[in-house]
């Protein structure tokens, strides 16, 4: 990206500079307009290559839009084409996402991840059903008040969908705007997300805000990538210092890396003589929050004193498998699996609501985490359970 350019300096971060979810937020006013836009040159490559075939992009309703932003958070587009299209199907408008039963919802979301955000979603979708007659709201402040939606987030729905003049600042533009004006800092930090807000809010233009947007993250996503940038093919080159300097895969400035902490929990994958397997209730916040998932017992407990005391009997056998790691943002999981065998029915289990015996079919309709799905389906085609990372 860019040849002579002049590394900007920003304007004092005003109030409420970064994302805000679910609160009321202050919306800054668009300063006056830099004296070297990027707008031009990126509106005029967006014409020619920018992506305009995109699921969302077809009917840019601000409910689709605000879907597939939702979506978009920390997940690739590709993924994400084929559950946008299953999920608007599903779920054609805000009133049938409000309706719908979370479980169901869940088994949407299962394999997407991140599934606060279908939490989030559907009570957003609840709130604009009893506060805002079923209709997308369409003034930021409105939309801030939602669960899940921030400042990018509110102002994406609205610019994407209706035009309105309003900037973004998504993990693409952030890229882009780093590299260009050569800011140093991890982006997280309160007074680097200041001065990129500031700079979105100085380039966002006054017209063909929609174009101008969506071309932010397609250059963000297609040209100015993380790793391999293809600053020749860039419109904005003659002007980043990022590539002037010769810096592009330093900016912008990385998060500081701390190795991540190791956690440990048993899962019992219980069966009855009828094939059918026993899931429990997570509970509503914290990882995979609200999905039914196997039973977890500390690593040292005794699966059979779990079985006695919550089903009523013991296991006629429990096979220790293999372990197998899970990976998230801010940690991993290992997985240590018990196999445990009934000789009969565990009626016991019909009393608690947060456990359900479920056979093959049945599975298929629910939402579940990415590893359990994983170990469910070793089980049901008979393989062994396997060591390893489950991603």
């Amino acid at each position: 990206m860019c040849a002579g350019a002049v590394v900007m300096s920003a304007p004092t971060p005003t109030p409420q500079a970064h994302e805000t979810h679910g609160a009321s937020a202050t919306v800054m006013s668009a300063p006056h307009p830099p004296p070297d836009p990027i707008a031009p040159a990126l509106l005029s490559w967006r014409e020619h290559s920018g992506r305009k075939d995109l699921p969302w992009q077809r009917e840019p309703t601000p409910y689709r839009v605000w879907v597939s932003e939702i979506m978009l958070q920390q997940t690739q587009v590709a993924v994400v084409i084929p559950y946008f299209e299953r999920f608007l199907a599903r779920l054609p408008t805000v009133l049938d996402l409000a309706g719908i039963a979370e479980d169901e919802l869940m088994a949407l979301w299962s394999g997407l991840g991140y599934y606060a955000r279908a939490r989030h979603l559907h009570r957003a979708a609840r709130q604009i059903r009893d506060q805002h007659g079923g209709i997308v709201p369409t003034q930021i402040e409105s939309l801030l008040t939602l669960p899940g939606i921030g400042r990018s987030t509110a102002g994406a729905i609205l610019s994407l969908a209706l035009d309105q003049r309003h900037p973004i600042l998504d993990g693409n533009v952030k890229r882009v705007l780093a590299r260009v004006f050569g800011i140093t800092g991890w982006p997280g930090q309160t007074a680097v997300s200041a001065r990129l807000w500031t700079l979105a809010e100085q380039h966002t233009p006054e017209t063909q805000v929609a174009a101008y947007n969506q071309g932010m993250m397609d250059l963000g996503a297609t040209v100015c990538t993380r790793r391999a940038p293809a600053c020749e093919r860039c419109p904005l080159a003659d002007r980043c210092v990022a590539h002037q300097t010769e810096r592009q895969h330093e900016l912008p400035t990385p998060r500081p890396r701390r190795p991540l902490p190791e956690r440990r929990t048993l899962m019992l994958l219980i069966v009855d003589p009828a094939g059918e397997v026993l899931l429990q209730r997570r509970p509503g916040t914290g990882i995979w929050g609200g999905l039914w998932s196997l039973p977890e017992l500390d690593p040292s407990a005794d699966p059979s004193d779990w079985c006695l005391t919550r089903l009523g009997r013991l296991p006629r056998r429990v096979e220790m498998g293999l372990s197998r790691r899970h990976t998230f943002s801010h940690f991993q999981l290992m997985i240590d699996l018990a196999v445990v065998h009934l000789d009969a029915a565990a009626t016991r289990a019909g009393d608690d609501p947060g456990l359900r015996w479920l056979g093959r079919q049945a599975l298929a309709d629910i939402g579940l985490p990415t590893p359990v799905k994983a170990i469910l389906e070793s089980h049901q085609q008979g393989l062994p359970q396997p060591s390893g990372d489950v991603q």
